[in-house]
C-alpha cells in the first residue's frame, strides 16, 4: 500500500514562501518596535524579497514538482519549470522595485499609511502571485489569485482620510469580486465537464468530454477566461485601471501596472494553453480580438490625456498600461493558430520582461516628480532636464522604450518578435491592428519626451533623490540598457523548455 504521507520540495516552493514568512514577520514585529523604528520594517521587506528573487538561482537549471497525486507522481499540483521561474523574476524583481518605490512614499506620506499593515498586505499579496505561475490545477491558480488580489484591494485604499483612495478601492474590489465569481463559475463547468482539476489531466479529458457536456464545457471556457481577462485589464474590463492607479499609492499603482498583469496573463497561459489546447477554436478567435479591442482602446485613452489635468501623468500611464496589455495578448491568442504555442508564448514572457523594467523605472520618475508637483500632471515634467539631466535622460530611454524607438532597443525588439508571433500564426489582420496602434502611441510617448527637454516655464523645481528611489532608478536603467545591448537574451532565456 502506498503511503498518503507526501514529502515536501522545499527548495522548489521557497520564493512564494519566504515571501510570505517574511510578510508574517512584519506584521508581528510591527507590534513591538517603536513608531520611530517603524521605517525598519520596510528594509525587512525589500531583504525578504531579495532573498526570495535570490532563491530562483538554485532551480535554474532544475524541473522540479511536489504536490504531486499519490497514485501519479506525473500529475502535480506544484510545478517550478522555466515558464514559473520566468514570471517569478517578474513578480520578486517588480515587488522588489515597488518596495524601493514604497519605503519612500511611506516616509513622505507623514503616518497616513500604516506601515505594519502596508508591508504585511504587499508582501502577502506578492506571495501569492509568485504562487499563481507554478500552480498546475484550478484550484490552486485560483486560490493564488486571490491571495494576490485581495491584499491588493486594502492597499489601493489604506491611505487614511483619502476619498479618492477609498473610491478607487471599492471600483477595484467590486469589479474585481464579479470577474472572479464568473471565473469560479466557468471552473465549476470546466471541473464538471471533466472530474478534475489538474491542468494536465482537464486536457486530457475535456477532448472526450460525452456530447450531453460539451456545450457545458465549451461555456466553463468562456467564462474562466473572463476573470483572467479582467486582471490583465482587457477591454471591457479595463475601466477600473485609470481610477485605480490614480487612487492608489503611486508605488501601488506601479505594482498593479506590472506584478498585476503578470498574474493575469500567467494564468490566461496556464488555462488556456495548458489546460485547454483542445479549444483553441474557442478561446484564440476571442483573445485575438480582446488583444485588438485593449491596444486600440488603451492608445485612444492615452492620446487623449491632457498635460494639464491632474494626476495626468499617472492616468496616462494607466491608459498606456492598458494598450500594452493588448500587445502582450497577441502571442497568447497566437498559440491558439501557431504549430509551436512555447515559441507563441515565449515572445509574449520577453514582451512581460522589458515591459516590467521599463514601465517600474518610469514609475520611479513619477514618484520622483509627485514628491515635488502633488498633482503630478504631464505639465510638470517640462524643463526636467534642467533640474535634473540623468533623470530626465531616464524618463525618455523608458518612454522611448515603450514606444519601441531607438535607443530603447529592447522595446523595439520585443514588438518585433511579438508583430512575428501574429504573423507566423496567419493573423495578419492583427499585425496591421498593432502596427497601427504603434503609431498612434508613438505620438503621445513622444509628445511627453519632448517636454522632458523643453525650457522650464519659470523656475525649475529641485528633485531631492533619496536613496531607496536612486536605487531603483538605478535598476531600472541598467537593466533596460543592459537588455537594449544584448535583446537576443530575453528571448533566448524565455523560449527555452518553458512547459
Amino acid at each position: 500500500m502506498s503511503s498518503l504521507v507526501q514529502s515536501v520540495d522545499w527548495l522548489a516552493i521557497a520564493p512564494p514562501t519566504i515571501a510570505a514568512v517574511v510578510g508574517l514577520v512584519v506584521l508581528v514585529a510591527d507590534l513591538f518596535v517603536a513608531e520611530a523604528r517603524k521605517p525598519l520594517l520596510g528594509w525587512i521587506a525589500v531583504g525578504g524579497l531579495a532573498a526570495a528573487a535570490l532563491m530562483l538561482l538554485p532551480l535554474l537549471d532544475a524541473d522540479r514538482s511536489t504536490f504531486c497525486l499519490v497514485g501519479d507522481t506525473e500529475v502535480c499540483s506544484y510545478t517550478a519549470d522555466r515558464f514559473t521561474l520566468v514570471i517569478q523574476l517578474l513578480v520578486l524583481g517588480g515587488a522588489l522595485l515597488s518596495a524601493l518605490l514604497s519605503v519612500t512614499a511611506l516616509k513622505d506620506s507623514g503616518k497616513r499609511l500604516p506601515e505594519g499593515e502596508y508591508w504585511f498586505l504587499f508582501l502577502s499579496s506578492a506571495a501569492g502571485a509568485a504562487l499563481l505561475p507554478a500552480s498546475r490545477d484550478l484550484a490552486t491558480l485560483v486560490v493564488a489569485l486571490e491571495v494576490a488580489s485581495l491584499p491588493a484591494f486594502a492597499l489601493v485604499g489604506l491611505r487614511h482620510g483619502d476619498r479618492r483612495s477609498s473610491e478607487a478601492a471599492l471600483k477595484f474590489f467590486l469589479s474585481s469580486v464579479t470577474a472572479t465569481a464568473v471565473s469560479l463559475l466557468g471552473i465549476s463547468f470546466v471541473y464538471a465537464a471533466t472530474g478534475t482539476l489538474h491542468l494536465t489531466r482537464v486536457a486530457e479529458r475535456i477532448q472526450d468530454v460525452d456530447g450531453q457536456l460539451a456545450t457545458l464545457a465549451q461555456t466553463g471556457v468562456v467564462l474562466t477566461l473572463v476573470g483572467f481577462a479582467f486582471k490583465t485589464a482587457a477591454v471591457p474590463f479595463h475601466f477600473w485601471v485609470p481610477d485605480t492607479y490614480v487612487g492608489a499609492p503611486l508605488p501601488i499603482a506601479a505594482y498593479l501596472s506590472v506584478i498585476g498583469k503578470a498574474v493575469g496573463f500567467s494564468g490566461l497561459i496556464l488555462v488556456t494553453v495548458v489546460a485547454l489546447p483542445s479549444y483553441a477554436d474557442t478561446w484564440a478567435p476571442a483573445l485575438a480580438v480582446l488583444a485588438a479591442l485593449t491596444m486600440t482602446v488603451g492608445n485612444v485613452g492615452a492620446l487623449r490625456q491632457r498635460s494639464t489635468r491632474a494626476y495626468s501623468a499617472v492616468r496616462l500611464l494607466a491608459w498606456s498600461s492598458v494598450g500594452q496589455a493588448g500587445y502582450l495578448l497577441v502571442p497568447i491568442a497566437a498559440a491558439g493558430y501557431s504549430d509551436d504555442p512555447e515559441k507563441s508564448v515565449g515572445s509574449t514572457l520577453a514582451y512581460a520582461l522589458m515591459y516590467g523594467a521599463v514601465n517600474l523605472g518610469a514609475f520611479a520618475v513619477a514618484a520622483l516628480v509627485g514628491r515635488a508637483h502633488r498633482l503630478n500632471r504631464v505639465a510638470d515634467y517640462r524643463g526636467l532636464y534642467t533640474a535634473s539631466p540623468l533623470t530626465a535622460l531616464l524618463m525618455g530611454f523608458f518612454l522611448l522604450c515603450l514606444a519601441g524607438l531607438p535607443p530603447g532597443v529592447i522595446g523595439l525588439f520585443a514588438k518585433v518578435t511579438v508583430f512575428a508571433a501574429a504573423v507566423d500564426a496567419g493573423l495578419g489582420w492583427l499585425a496591421v491592428v498593432m502596427a497601427v496602434n504603434v503609431v498612434i502611441a508613438l505620438v503621445y510617448y513622444l509628445r511627453w519626451t519632448a517636454l522632458l527637454f523643453r525650457a522650464p516655464e519659470g523656475e525649475a523645481a529641485t528633485h531631492r533623490l533619496p536613496a531607496p528611489l536612486t536605487a531603483a532608478l538605478a535598476l531600472t536603467g541598467v537593466l533596460g540598457i543592459a537588455l537594449s545591448g544584448a535583446p537576443q537574451l530575453v528571448l533566448r532565456f524565455t523560449e527555452t523548455g518553458l512547459f
